[in-house]
């Protein structure tokens, strides 16, 4: 007879936290056909739409980061705090997990918080290059801390590390097989170069105002553009569409987006910068500056030291079109950059996570 077990998953604020928080509870359900896997998650954020729209159930805490500068909102941060941690405490003793897993976001603070003080097992899911201060924080008490990149022994007790990577979008362990399925798919031309440009899944501003000052350039280049301008940003920048470049609040077939790509512009979240190694296509990272401990930049700069990638700062941005048309011309750096990130892939790690949860389960 299976082995019953209950799961809590808590993760999100953004598509990097919510999609491998899914991503590993479905393999846990494939291994597990009959567990009970719940979602905590943050009231308001995506993960309320995205996580049921995915097939499971999800319970939302009232919790929130602290602004940078002094708000209204920062004053209401120690009720939230309260209130999640109490709420977080009620639906622990209620579903009794066997393993809590955090991905990252607002929720997971307290979420793992909780299960700690009850001597639950908590797995942390830390996917960048630099932890924030709570996962830092959550990791003294975590069992296993499944981490993407070297040297995080600095932040993390070392026998509780484990290699994994991040999990990734299975369908894009095969982009190389959809190519003219993709171009069918976005009915571009075959004779031209196509650039795709991912600023994540809100979007990203300071991309958007480079790729509105290039699109020129891209043209004469004779370079298509598929332009994932993000959810903030869309009503401001879908009439820039026309026969070159396509404009998308979001893009639900990343496989075929990948797929139909000679060239990527991205942000640098740990997601993103995962999918792309797997992916294997010529990258210009432009990270955010906007993010805790910068870590953006510290993810981009672990794969261009191994000549993977390039990496402009978003006060760099001016040299874009010489760094792009440079690295249109030089096939030998585009297939040198292609063979290098695909190196740096750990495709398996949604499987590498969900054998160390199984071990705590048995």
């Amino acid at each position: 007879m299976e082995k019953s077990i209950n799961i809590i998953v808590s993760g999100g604020g953004t598509g990097g936290h919510i999609y491998p928080a899914i991503a590993i509870a479905n393999e846990i359900k494939l291994r597990y056909p009959t567990a009970r896997i719940l979602f905590i998650g943050a009231k308001g954020k995506m993960e309320m739409e995205k996580v049921p729209k995915a097939g499971y159930e999800i319970k939302g805490l009232w919790i929130s980061g602290i602004q940078r500068k002094l708000t209204f909102k920062n004053l209401l941060f120690p009720l939230k705090l309260v209130s999640s941690l109490w709420k977080a405490n009620n639906i622990i003793r209620k579903f009794r997990p066997d393993v809590v897993i955090g991905t990252g976001g607002f929720a997971s603070g307290p979420s793992l918080l909780m299960a700690n003080r009850k001597g639950i097992p908590t797995v942390v899911q830390e996917q960048n290059s630099y932890p924030g201060i709570t996962n830092k924080l959550l990791s003294k008490k975590a069992k296993k801390i499944c981490v993407a990149y070297d040297n995080l022994e600095r932040f993390f007790p070392l026998d509780k590390i484990v290699k994994t990577g991040n999990p990734v979008r299975q369908d894009l362990l095969l982009i190389h097989t959809k190519r003219e399925e993709a171009q069918a798919f976005f009915g571009l031309e075959t004779t031209k170069k196509t650039i795709l440009v991912i600023g994540g899944s809100l979007g990203a501003r300071r991309i958007n105002q480079l790729i509105a000052t290039e699109l020129d350039f891209f043209k004469k280049q004779e370079v298509q553009v598929i332009w994932q301008c993000g959810k903030l940003y869309y009503e401001e920048y879908k009439t820039y569409e026309n026969e070159n470049v396509q404009v998308h609040e979001f893009l639900n077939r990343m496989d075929l987006a990948y797929a139909a790509a000679d060239f990527v512009i991205s942000r640098a979240g740990a997601s993103s910068v995962s999918e792309l190694c797997i992916v294997g296509k010529p990258v210009v990272f432009i990270p955010s500056p906007n993010v805790a401990e910068d870590h953006q930049t510290k993810n981009a700069k672990s794969i261009v030291d191994k000549h993977a990638a390039i990496l402009l700062r978003e006060n760099e941005l001016n040299t874009f079109p010489v760094v792009f048309e440079t690295l249109l011309r030089d096939k030998g750096k585009q297939e040198s950059l292609s063979e290098n990130i695909k190196e740096l892939a750990l495709p398996d790690a949604t499987n590498r996570i969900v054998n160390e949860i199984e071990r705590l389960i048995e």
